[in-house]
């Protein structure tokens, strides 16, 4: 029997295409040596993914020092000249005042399961979204308290351990098969993918495209059971 869901942040309740994030990558592309703002966007998230990976258990630095080490590696490397520090503070507001997605509210609203939100970005940034927006989540799992970041079974270990729940009374919903499906698997929990696009499959993982279709999922299942 399913007991609670286990929801992704960014890219599943939050945009990443707000104010801060489009800010960022034009003043990293405008100042630095970078050919084109997809270029930022590939060196950025290519360079903070690696750094997740790597920063795991005794070696686990928070995403915070991720960003001042990317800061440092931009401007090593593709000589970027700008305040690193306004650059940082855009970091923080991506992760605290991205705009949700339409279906985020009346997911919340309508979830027949409580929803607990597990994500690589800090609780501080995440609890201050989940204010502005009026969402009320059972818990916020963050990559600090697990010392491991997605995909490391660690921080879905640490859901479970936060919700009190085993991992056949959960699923998890995000947006990466790389770090949501492949984490989810690797703690034995059930992945349902998020691809608004309708363009992704993943053998044997069901993929939905809106938060309104896991809706309906979750009272079929909840109603059979």
């Amino acid at each position: 029997m399913l007991k609670a869901v286990f929801l992704d942040y960014t890219g599943t309740i939050t945009r990443e295409d707000g104010a801060a994030s489009m800010e960022m990558v034009k003043r990293c592309y405008m100042n630095s040596d970078a050919k084109s703002p997809q270029e930022t966007l590939s060196y950025w998230w290519g360079n903070l993914k690696k750094y997740e990976e790597e920063s795991y258990l005794d070696d686990f630095i928070t995403e915070d020092e991720i960003v001042d080490k990317l800061l440092e590696q931009f401007e090593r490397e593709l000589n970027l000249k700008d305040n690193k520090a306004e650059l940082h503070a855009l970091c923080n507001e991506l992760w605290s005042k991205s705009p949700v997605f339409d279906d985020v509210k009346d997911f919340f609203e309508k979830c027949p399961l409580p929803i607990y939100v597990v994500t690589n970005n800090g609780a501080e940034y995440v609890q201050v979204a989940m204010e502005d927006n009026g969402l009320h989540p059972a818990g916020i799992i963050c990559g600090d308290m697990a010392r491991a970041y997605k995909p490391h079974r660690e921080l879905f270990e640490k859901a479970l351990e936060v919700s009190g729940c085993k991992a056949g009374e959960v699923i998890h919903v995000g947006d990466s098969a790389a770090s949501d499906v492949k984490g989810a698997q690797s703690a034995g929990i059930r992945p349902i993918l998020l691809d608004r696009t309708g363009k992704k499959t993943v053998p044997g993982v069901t993929v939905i495209q809106s938060l309104a279709e896991l809706t309906e999922i979750l009272k079929k299942e909840q109603t059979e059971q």
